[in-house]
């Protein structure tokens, strides 16, 4: 096979043209992947904001509330 002056500099060429274009490719999906993440995030956040933060207390029940406390909210028996 004879050698062919200007070929292995135009393989080198194609070769960094190639992973040029593949990291490009890699870096728009990344940038589309993180955007669709973004919007599905939003709108968990969006959700859960409007959610009460903390359940037990809408209902009025509180862990490990003192004894006093949680019998002053019983009716009195007479």
């Amino acid at each position: 096979m004879p050698h062919q002056p200007g070929s292995s500099a135009q393989r080198v060429r194609y070769g960094l043209t190639g992973l040029a274009l593949a990291f490009l490719i890699v870096l728009i999906a990344s940038v589309i992947s993180r955007a669709s993440r973004d919007d599905v995030s939003n709108a968990t956040q969006q959700t859960v904001s409007n959610e009460p933060s903390e359940p037990l207390a809408e209902l009025g029940v509180a862990p490990g509330a003192p004894e006093a406390e949680a019998n002053s909210t019983a009716p009195k028996k007479k």
